[in-house]
């Protein structure tokens, strides 16, 4: 099935990009979108890497939020949750993860919260502003997860960082003595709604305080990496700052597949052979695969922009062929 060019089949998972409106910041974004044909396929990759927790033990924080939007830092969107925030509770420790998320792609923001969160100590609370359904019927939600509080906008972005898991506890924001305003902007509830609860919460409030219990989040689902006794298809699921393009392939699911094989890889223009261990094991400017610090097959190139140089695209497919040892 994983053939160096193959047609699709009944099971191939198309990831396609679709462009949203203008966020806050007037920028243009997009959405992901996945069909598949086999529905055993439509579920959470609990193959992707994950960081080791390293405080799970700790005593859990208080007055520590961080922030996660695709708000840019040109503006003063940021600033006025923050400075929302402050207003509740003077003495919040706010750690800004990113605000450089492409706008409206819910995907990437679960990626970089994937990766980042659970270096966060227990009793965190991630302030989660990617929301093309602004004013919309969408759910602004409250959630406890893996001694950690979220709030955000329910459109899937936290069904993809907890993998389809359920969280602990999960309500609905629908009480406004928590709100910055009970009569909220209808474009900007990361400031009225979602940046003053999580400030309450940071403060000592708990989700009851805050909200009413729901059953359950809207799913949204990653995508497998579909193996054979050839190879391995998966898909580049983001693109870094520095161009590497990150797949949902996971070392430990290429390794026992391989059984010490050769491969190559077909990505975008590139051809590319054999697993190295760092970026410096090859010249600079040429291509490379690698496991990369998430634990995912990388594609990069040394001291290059493989996404650029190899015109590859986020949601563009990767083949991995094993080669006999001949």
């Amino acid at each position: 099935m994983c053939t160096e060019r193959r047609a699709p089949t009944a099971s191939t998972v198309w990831i396609s990009y679709e462009p949203g409106p203008a966020g806050h910041d007037g920028r243009t974004g997009g959405v992901v979108h996945l069909n598949l044909s086999a529905p055993c396929l439509l579920r959470a990759v609990s193959s992707l890497a994950r960081p080791s927790p390293l405080s799970q033990t700790a005593p859990p924080v208080t007055n520590l939020i961080t922030l996660t939007t695709d708000f840019g830092t040109g503006d003063a969107y940021v600033a006025a949750m923050k400075g929302t925030i402050l207003s509740i509770l003077p003495e919040a420790r706010l750690v800004d993860i990113t605000h450089d998320i492409a706008p409206q792609d819910v995907m990437a923001a679960a990626f970089v919260l994937r990766e980042a969160v659970p270096y966060f100590p227990r009793g965190a609370v991630h302030l989660v502003v990617v929301d093309p359904g602004v004013g919309t019927d969408r759910r602004a939600v409250a959630l406890a997860a893996h001694g950690s509080r979220f709030v955000g906008p329910d459109n899937g972005l936290f069904a993809l960082l907890l993998d389809g898991a359920a969280p602990d506890v999960v309500v609905s924001l629908d009480r406004p003595a928590y709100w910055r305003t009970p009569n909220p902007s209808q474009t900007f509830h990361g400031r009225d709604i979602f940046a003053p609860v999580a400030a309450h919460l940071a403060a000592g409030r708990t989700l009851s305080d805050v909200g009413t219990p729901i059953d359950a989040l809207r799913p949204m689902h990653w995508a497998l990496p579909i193996p054979d006794a050839q190879g391995i298809r998966g898909w580049v699921v983001h693109i870094d700052h520095f161009g590497n393009c990150i797949t949902n392939i996971p070392a430990d699911l290429l390794h026992a597949r391989r059984a010490g094989r050769p491969i190559k890889c077909f990505a975008g223009s590139a051809i590319l052979h054999g697993l190295h261990t760092t970026y410096g094991d090859v010249a600079p400017g040429e291509p490379l695969l690698l496991i990369g610090s998430s634990g995912l097959l990388e594609i990069a190139v040394h001291a290059g922009n493989a996404a650029d140089l190899l015109s590859i695209r986020k949601g563009d497919p990767v083949n991995v062929v094993f080669l006999d040892d001949r």
